[in-house]
């Protein structure tokens, strides 16, 4: 697991450990203690993950075309 505040993290960076530890609970290496340790900081890293894809959802679908047929963009209003 890596030591980097989630916050900081990237969307590949937090799936790859997210990934790691799915593995490291499938199979069952872990003692009680860890498991519940690490599947706490899976659950934040999913949130983190969903974030980003959200984000990313809601710039995509700000992407708009003129009247020309020429994609632009539009202020996000959150």
């Amino acid at each position: 697991m890596s030591d980097k505040p989630i916050k900081d993290m990237s969307f590949e960076e937090a799936l790859a450990e997210l990934e790691a530890i799915v593995e490291k609970l499938e199979r069952g290496d872990a003692l009680l203690d860890e498991s519940i340790s690490i599947y706490q900081r899976g659950a934040e890293l999913k949130a983190h993950c969903e974030g980003k894809l959200k984000n990313a959802q809601l710039k995509v679908e700000k992407i708009v075309l003129d009247g020309q047929g020429n994609a632009g963009t539009t202020e996000f209003d959150s």
